[in-house]
């Protein structure tokens, strides 16, 4: 029991996934139809970029970009800027929990460094808001975003037609938001630069590049999986394991409580009527309470509004630290670093995301798309 206490702890989302797919087979009883379930694609395609980013990060790119551009800095305004900034463009690419993964222990040390801890809750809070916004715009930009990109068969163009507009205006907020950083003068001890490992830059580019054709369907799934595989097992094996395993499980315990869900025709028919014309806030909503990447995974079987349910999903990051599964990262980080001030964070955390959910959720019905 102690065991299946402490794993529920460390993974409550994969625990409640679970869970509820387990009493959903009592409902459905497991046959052939549960493999139509699946959705490989986006499983592979997660897997895949996990891998290949993880790769990234060891080979040194994000720790060089991080200390090249704040060795430019002159003022904590500046600084934070940067760093939010980065979190913001970078979580378009390489996720947004990885972006928090590298910018936010990179702030910690930095304005450790300059003795300005004091402003640190405000840049980790402006950092995670960036991260999750800026993840917004792509497809490959976070979990939810590669499944709905990929349920809804949705082209590029249009997926950057539905996130664009409320992505511009996310990057003026998040922007907005640095100018209650102090102007103060600062002259950070960075240490020696780091360096990056380029033989393993240009394979993990390569390996990248080859997901990035797949999300835009000009070859398939299973070329992708074989071609990162194989590259990995002569090059760099041990990252074979660098991906993210729970959240993969996560994603199959939901698909399958989602198709159970759908195939019950009481559930079905009750999900749609409650859906039509609100799936947005429903989006918003169910992301406060089991997060964004479920909720969308949830959802998306009683709903072909794609454009409502994307942009719930992705503002309905904002919000509770739980909205976001990389809001939760950042939390870790912050409250692990000398001289945490957990609470104030929290108070912190609220008052911003409420104000940029409250925002960009007036404004995604105004502005096109």
């Amino acid at each position: 029991m102690a065991k299946i206490r402490s794993f529920i702890r460390r993974e409550p989302t994969l625990a409640l996934a679970a869970l509820a797919a387990l009493v959903s087979c009592f409902f459905v009883p497991p046959d052939a139809a549960y493999l139509g379930y699946i959705d490989f694609r986006t499983l592979a395609l997660l897997y895949c970029l996990m891998t290949v980013i993880a790769g990234l990060r060891a080979a040194g790119l994000f720790a060089h970009m991080a200390h090249a551009l704040c060795e430019r800095a002159g003022n904590v305004r500046l600084l934070g800027a940067l760093l939010v900034l980065m979190s913001f463009v970078s979580a378009m690419l390489i996720t947004n929990d990885v972006a928090l993964l590298t910018f936010v222990p990179f702030a910690v040390a930095v304005l450790g460094l300059a003795g300005h801890r004091k402003d640190l809750i405000t840049v980790v809070v402006l950092e995670t808001a960036a991260a999750n916004l800026g993840s917004m715009l792509t497809p490959v930009g976070n979990p939810q975003n590669l499944y709905l990109y990929s349920y809804y068969g949705l082209g590029l163009a249009e997926f950057l037609g539905i996130t664009l507009p409320v992505w511009a205006l996310s990057l003026a907020l998040v922007t907005a938001g640095c100018l209650f950083l102090p102007r103060e003068r600062i002259a950070p001890f960075l240490g020696e630069e780091p360096g990056v490992e380029k033989r393993g830059l240009w394979l993990y580019l390569a390996l990248f590049g080859v997901c990035l054709l797949v999300v835009l369907r000009v070859f398939d799934w299973p070329v992708m999986l074989a071609v990162v595989v194989l590259a990995l097992l002569v090059f760099d094996r041990r990252m074979l394991l660098q991906a993210d395993f729970m959240l993969l499980l996560t994603f199959v315990a939901f698909f399958v409580f989602a198709g159970n869900l759908a195939r019950m025709d009481v559930v079905d028919g009750l999900m749609r009527r409650l859906l039509a014309g609100h799936e947005f806030w429903a989006g918003v909503l169910a992301s406060q309470v089991i997060s964004n990447v479920p909720a969308a995974l949830l959802l998306s079987g009683f709903t072909e509004n794609a454009r409502a349910l994307v942009l719930g999903v992705n503002i309905g990051g904002l919000g509770t630290p739980i909205a976001s599964l990389a809001s939760l990262i950042s939390l870790k980080l912050y409250s692990h670093s000398e001289h945490a001030r957990t609470g104030r964070y929290l108070l912190v955390f609220t008052a911003a995301n409420v104000v940029l959910l409250a925002v960009l959720s007036a404004a995604q019905a105004l502005l096109p798309g």
